[in-house]
């Protein structure tokens, strides 16, 4: 087996198509990882002190890989746009976080784990990144554990597991609905023990507005002080980006309103490939909308339908209260549609279930876009207690929501974007094809497919960022001779002024509209025709009306404030520049795939019973994108994907 260490340097962007390598050493994959951290170089601990790392971001991903690079003793900068790293969106995750522990002793491993995730995300994953994935979840556990994190127990003390949808065995460890949040006073712990000893400076309140790239590699940032409106370049020897997802491109979404895709975005157009955007998960358990007025929407997690029954009335139109529904006249679509997995069936799948019963005009409540989410079995079978116990932040979140209390009636549930699995194209390494930078977490596009499991996000950003980037960053830095750069390099006063320019043309359109008015109108046109179901005719549409959209935007959107104070609304409407244009290649990934799979799904291709329907002889590939200016069609560029382990196999969960 060889480990590549270094990349082929190029000046300039070559705008030709080309075939990926994924770097992948070579060699048996469940030997692959162990003897690749072997194989690869390491640095002095004396030696690490000289090198600087920038980490943009501070949720699970990003605040590990600050905590654990800190303590390696590295020179780590670490930043966020949320006043305090506790705030990072991982702290809003519910349900729980994987690992192939098999406490429960009912067949489960880590090879279940990684043939379970790449069955999940319907064959279009890099196999040595997933199996590295399931490898590496049981030490998470252990370092969690370590941390104090207060994972649920069973009442003799042990680790309690709980299922989570696609798997039949119970692998998720939880702490109630709160999971996320503990998880990353955990990692945030460790970070700021690092922020006390000195080898981990925070910057809050600071946000990534472009990629600095000197002589072909990734060597700094540009931010924002969000504070001041102080621009300025901060530059290293290797930067990071752990910012999530993109999922607010779809203006309604369960993310939080700061979550944002800019730094990734910002990084697409210095260069930097775009893998798969088309691929976004639909979470089948949010609560739905209410009307327009709404500007966020609010998960349900996952884990509630270990214990909560699906169901709509069989009469389409009939809009009776829950409690006055017979049995015999209620529709239990998923267990009768997949009865093997029943409830807990993967996202896509149950997410165009509820599409598919709205649609067909059973949907429930008062706008009826809903399906019913019943815990009356579980109640009358297990006792409310046991039910509070398991979920009870949940219900009293939903109940502060809607008014009304789901231990006594269903709770109405839609599906809501949430996740995106596309995202950066990195390598085996976790580098991007621009040398010195590493994407990891959600910002990355490596281990779910075109669809990722429940409970598997926390699982990929503690991997990334506790094991992962850990042992690959210094491989990259020991294989590199990187020369000084200085602030007044030519790269680095082109990127200050890029962000100048923008941020000044923002504020000189004086227009009628906000920001919102064409966040939403965007919005509304992914989900329309990029989001649950996708066909042709749409995505031509849209891929027609977002430019339209954007240039009415450039016309007449108003920015209120000025650039040098705090300022939501400047904020807001870079973030929604960037939006636009990654829209626009979302809708050109999903026109170009002519293929159903995972949370892609064509009209035009689903077998007869309305599940998805994969090409592999001409779609078995990675779709990584290269900016080629602005207005212009990007590259495709592929890297195909190769199934030695889990062989090809049609998906069911019948």
């Amino acid at each position: 087996m060889s480990v590549t260490t270094t990349q082929t340097l190029t000046e300039a962007p070559t705008f030709v198509e080309a075939t990926l390598d994924g770097r992948v050493p070579s060699g048996p994959i469940q030997t692959l990882w162990e003897r690749t951290k072997f194989e690869m170089k390491l640095v002095n601990p004396a030696n690490r002190r000289k090198f600087k790392v920038i980490i943009v971001g501070s949720g699970l991903a990003g605040g590990a890989a600050a905590a654990t690079l800190g303590e390696q003793g590295y020179n780590v900068e670490c930043y966020c746009y949320q006043d305090s790293p506790r705030r990072a969106h991982s702290v809003s995750a519910q349900g729980g976080i994987n690992a192939a522990k098999n406490y429960r002793n009912d067949g489960d491993s880590v090879y279940r784990l990684f043939y379970d995730t790449v069955k999940g995300g319907d064959f279009r994953a890099r196999e040595a990144n997933v199996y590295r994935l399931a490898e590496v979840s049981n030490a998470i556990i252990d370092q969690c554990v370590a941390q104090g994190v207060p994972f649920a127990r069973e009442y003799g003390g042990m680790l309690d597991n709980r299922s989570f949808g696609g798997a039949q065995v119970a692998r998720t460890f939880y702490a109630r609905g709160q999971t996320g949040q503990q998880l990353l006073l955990g990692a945030y712990q460790a970070l700021a023990r690092q922020i006390a000893a000195g080898t981990v400076k925070m910057f809050t309140r600071t946000e990534m507005l472009d990629l600095i790239i000197i002589n072909g590699r990734a060597r700094g940032i540009v931010v924002r002080d969000m504070r001041t409106g102080e621009i300025t370049a901060r530059l290293a020897d290797v930067v990071v980006v752990a910012t999530g997802g993109y999922s607010n491109v779809f203006y309604l979404s369960t993310n939080a309103k700061g979550c944002n895709g800019t730094a990734i975005w910002r990084a697409y157009k210095r260069g930097a490939y775009f893998a798969n955007p088309c691929y976004t998960q639909i979470h089948p358990t949010c609560i739905p909308p209410v009307g327009e007025h709404q500007s966020k929407l609010t998960l349900m997690s996952e884990s509630l339908r270990n214990d909560g029954r699906i169901w709509v009335p069989k009469q389409p139109g009939d809009v009776r209260p829950a409690d006055q529904i017979p049995e015999d006249e209620r529709y239990y679509y998923l267990e009768e549609m997949y009865p093997s997995y029943g409830n807990l069936s993967p996202r896509d799948i149950s997410s165009r279930a509820a599409k598919r019963m709205v649609d067909s005009g059973r949907g429930v409540g008062p706008l009826r876009n809903g399906v019913y989410l019943d815990f009356a079995d579980s109640i009358k079978r297990l006792g409310e207690k046991v039910i509070r116990d398991r979920y009870g932040n949940l219900f009293d979140m939903y109940e502060n929501i809607t008014g009304e209390n789901a231990y006594q009636t269903p709770m109405r549930i839609y599906p809501a974007p949430h996740y995106t699995m596309g995202g950066l194209w990195v390598d085996y390494y976790l580098m991007s094809n621009i040398p010195g930078l590493f994407v990891i977490g959600e910002a990355n596009f490596s281990d779910h497919g075109a669809n990722r499991l429940g409970a598997s996000a926390l699982m990929q950003g503690l991997a990334d960022g506790y094991f992962v980037l850990p042992s690959t960053l210094p491989n990259y830095l020991a294989s590199t001779k990187l020369e000084k750069v200085s602030e007044s390099a030519d790269a680095v006063k082109e990127a200050v002024d890029n962000v100048q320019n923008i941020t000044q043309r923002l504020m000189n359109t004086k227009g009628a509209k906000s920001v919102d008015h064409y966040h939403r109108e965007l919005g509304k046109i992914i989900w329309d025709y990029c989001g649950m179901s996708r066909t042709a005719e749409g995505l031509e549409k849209a891929i027609q009306l977002i430019p339209e959209l954007e240039a009415e935007f450039w016309e007449n959107v108003r920015v209120t404030g000025t650039a040098n104070e705090l300022n939501q609304e400047l904020e807001k409407a870079g973030r929604l520049v960037d939006y636009f244009e990654m829209g626009r290649l979302m809708c050109i990934d999903a026109l170009h795939r002519n293929e159903s799979c995972g949370g892609h799904f064509r009209e035009e291709y689903q077998t007869p019973d309305g599940e998805a329907l994969r090409n592999d002889e001409e779609y078995t590939y990675v779709a990584a994108w290269q900016y080629t200016g602005d207005g212009e069609m990007p590259l495709l560029h592929k890297e195909p994907l190769k199934f030695e382990t889990v062989k090809l196999a049609t998906r069911s969960y019948k």
